[in-house]
């Protein structure tokens, strides 16, 4: 505790240094500078609806940080059956085989990317309202609120689904003095929060955002009501106990809304149709120096081996159901002869991504986080789960006729469980979801501990520990508040 005190007061001691006097500015440096109204209570950090809106412009820019263009889907898809590693990175062979340790530098960074959003966003939450300026009405507030809102909610979704318990940071600190140590000394060491209480926090912020934000936008790279009625959907059907009457309802919301699947699975991904009715959140590039999609090029190329090589687990699923057409607008098998060995795969028939195809540099490539048949085989989970595996079987058929396959053979509860996953599978592949499916639905421990490899099964030391992610090592030692999780 003395230890932390007197960084408190190292703090203090350092303010007379910066241009406000009884201001710490706390934010990175590439943060506007915040301005202080002359009383300690009284601090804001926008005075302008010209910089709140800038400042979500902001937030909505953290969608395209190494998190989102790159870890999501390593952490999505290397970490389950659906891909190895690939390239050459020791962080990420970590996670793909299930011996992840405190100081795994991708750990520790995307721990810092989601809280980094996270802060932003309550920036804008916290103090939108505060401003009072002529045009700038409350139903404008209410929506940059919402959306802001949304973003916290849907990063606070990653953390959870990743470390499990995390604190909870929903107040930026604006001002250190050592008359609001009490209060700010929790905020600058959080403990962690149980996952219950996080998850409560998510669906406060989602509701709120249900109730402001607008119900379409320019693009569908924005948060609208059908993006947060997707979200709830997601976390009723991920949080413990799972309540599928709100899946359904949330689902409802979004398939009898302004969506539809595109005729033809393939294009989802030729770039030729993006924004499409399929689409519900989807993060746009316009292939800038500015705005420029890196993270396609991170999983397709020869210049140098790629992440997130398809594993044969997954090809074996694709082969076993028939399913040539999302295989092959799925997977690319190029020959790689000369330039890169691989435990996994012959040099003559490598598989590579095929869903994200301009490796351009920039990029324009979009990446789609959220889609209508996602939601839809939501449902059908709920619906089946409720006993109505006709249903299900419904929603299951309407997606399979897409791509040419016939009716699925479940018939019993059990055996729909089972299509539904393999659906998922097939038809989400490389979205960043498989991993989080395989936990939401308590199957993660029994899939990994039987993947089956070229030469065999494939033997990954998983168990309920490995379902979550250490806290990284360099928050602990900087927290004494925070406690390690079972196992590490």
């Amino acid at each position: 505790m003395k230890r932390y005190i007197n960084i408190l007061l190292m703090a203090l001691w350092l303010l007379p240094f910066y241009a406000c006097e009884d201001f710490l500015d706390l934010e990175p440096l590439s943060q506007p500078v915040s301005v202080n109204k002359g009383d300690v209570n009284d601090t804001v950090i926008y005075e302008t609806a010209a910089q709140f809106e800038a400042a979500l412009g902001g937030v909505y820019s953290d969608f395209r940080n190494e998190y989102w263009e790159l870890d999501y889907f390593v952490n999505g898809d290397a970490q389950s059956d659906d891909a190895y590693a690939g390239a050459d990175n020791p962080a990420n062979f970590q996670i793909d085989e299930m011996r992840i340790d405190a100081t795994n530098s991708n750990v520790s960074r995307d721990w810092a990317y989601l809280y980094g959003a996270i802060g932003k966003a309550n920036i804008i939450i916290n103090n939108v309202f505060e401003i009072e300026e002529a045009g700038f009405t409350d139903q404008r507030k209410g929506e940059i609120k919402g959306e802001a809102s949304f973003i916290r909610a849907f990063h606070y979704l990653q953390l959870v689904q990743l470390w499990g318990a995390v604190p909870l940071q929903l107040k930026e600190i604006t001002t250190v003095s050592a008359e609001l140590l009490p209060v700010i000394y929790p905020q600058m060491f959080p403990a962690r929060a149980t996952v219950d209480e996080v998850y409560d926090q998510i669906i406060k912020d989602l509701e709120y955002a249900l109730g402001t934000v607008p119900s379409t936008g320019p693009d569908k790279g924005y948060v609208t009501t059908g993006v947060v009625n997707a979200v709830l959907a997601k976390v009723y059907a991920t949080k413990e106990p799972k309540e599928w009457d709100k899946v359904i309802q949330y689902a409802d919301a979004v398939i009898n809304g302004s969506y539809s699947l595109l005729e033809n699975y393939d294009d989802l991904w030729n770039g030729m149709n993006e924004n499409s009715s399929e689409a519900i959140f989807e993060i746009n590039y316009e292939g800038t120096s500015s705005s420029g999609n890196w993270g396609a090029s991170m999983f397709r190329g020869v210049d140098w081996k790629k992440f997130n090589t398809p594993s044969h687990d997954l090809v074996a699923a694709f082969d076993q159901e028939g399913d040539m057409i999302r295989k092959n607008a799925t997977l690319d098998f190029q020959d790689v002869s000369g330039k890169w060995g691989d435990p996994y795969w012959p040099q003559s028939e490598f598989p590579f991504i095929n869903k994200y195809r301009d490796i351009s540099s920039p990029s324009p490539q979009n990446y789609i986080f959220l889609r209508l048949s996602d939601i839809m085989l939501l449902k059908a989970q709920a619906l089946n789960e409720q006993g109505d595996v006709t249903g299900a079987a419904d929603l299951v058929n309407e997606i399979r006729s897409r791509v040419d396959l016939p009716d699925t053979d479940a018939t019993t509860q059990e055996q729909m469980r089972l299509a539904i996953e393999l659906e998922r599978r097939l038809e989400l592949a490389f979205e960043g979801h498989r991993w989080f499916d395989l936990k939401r639905t308590g199957r993660a421990i029994e899939v990994m501990s039987n993947v089956e490899g070229p030469q065999g099964s494939i033997t990954y030391p998983v168990n309920e520990n490995k379902l979550v992610w250490p806290i990284p090592q360099s928050e602990l030692d900087n927290n004494a508040n925070l406690l390690q999780n079972p196992g590490y």
